[in-house]
């Protein structure tokens, strides 16, 4: 029997309202996929305003050069006087100069992508160390905020559609990873490459990275092909994959355009509420962050 909109609204609102548990340690995610269009700043911007919404402190950090999550996050990005992460990854710049508060939101905070960060790949190139940069500096930030007594929960970092310095940064800096997969019909192929680059990352920059979350998106249950990749992924991935999936919606689609995530565009559209389902499952998950990642 399908529920109605009104029913999924109250379920939604009621939701909204209750605290979601803060893990016992900061929780650092790289959500990545080389493939393009999976909605993987989409799952990066609306997982993160979730968990803000449920009461938890979270970071954003924007490494894709083109800015979509710290647009949709509504933080200005692209005046050249603003420093960003192409200041964090290229000058050490200390990750608390440019961070920023999110606006509507308590808790959420986003350090954003500029548009001098597209030339941070070539200047990073001839860097000793140059995978650890983000990682070192965001230990230290982490480190200085739990001194403080204000710990970060969640740390969600957003990677450009490809495999190269930024990305790699990111899955150095990460503990978990989180992969949304589009219910296509090469959902599955396009992962070959990303996993590839995951267990030499493993092996030998981050041994404690983890293939913690696969979350499957643009489900439309009505179709045979999105319910025969959604079975295929579960069948390759049944610990990962969360039981939440995401609707093709188009809220979801309009809301970067106002500035918003979906959390505040339409509270309570399907894709929200999907969201919103999907960030308490995470939350809710003991993942043993030490455990062993995918081969």
């Amino acid at each position: 029997m399908s529920v109605s909109r009104e029913t999924r609204s109250v379920i939604g609102i009621r939701r909204l309202k209750e605290r979601m548990p803060a893990p016992p340690a900061t929780r650092i995610f790289t959500v990545a996929n080389q493939k393009g269009g999976v909605g993987k700043t989409t799952t990066s911007v609306n997982i993160a305003a979730a968990l803000a919404m449920g009461g938890l402190k979270v970071l954003v950090i924007d490494l894709d050069p083109q800015g979509n999550a710290s647009t949709a996050l509504s933080v200005e990005h692209h005046d050249e006087a603003i420093p960003g992460m192409f200041e964090v990854l290229v000058e050490s710049r200390p990750l608390a100069e440019v961070i920023v508060k999110v606006p509507g939101f308590d808790g959420l905070e986003c350090a954003p992508a500029t548009l001098d960060l597209a030339g941070a790949e070539i200047q990073l190139v001839p860097m000793v160390a140059r995978e650890n940069r983000l990682r070192r500096l965001l230990e230290s930030y982490l480190s200085l905020r739990e001194a403080a007594g204000n710990r970060v929960d969640y740390v969600f970092i957003d990677c450009p559609p490809s495999l190269g310095l930024l990305t790699l940064n990111a899955l150095v800096a990460a503990e978990e990873l989180l992969i949304p997969i589009q219910c296509e019909y090469y959902a599955l192929e396009g992962l070959t490459q990303l996993l590839g680059t995951v267990r030499l990352v493993t092996e030998h920059l981050n041994p404690g990275l983890n293939l913690s979350t696969i979350l499957l998106t643009m489900f439309d249950g009505r179709t045979r092909l999105a319910n025969d990749v959604a079975e295929n992924v579960r069948e390759h991935f049944p610990a990962e994959v969360l039981t939440s999936a995401i609707p093709r919606s188009v809220r979801l689609s309009e809301a970067p355009s106002y500035g918003q995530t979906v959390m505040t565009y339409d509270p309570l559209s399907p894709g929200a509420v999907a969201y919103l389902a999907a960030a308490r499952e995470i939350a809710e998950r003991a993942i043993d962050i030490k455990g062993s990642s995918h081969s």
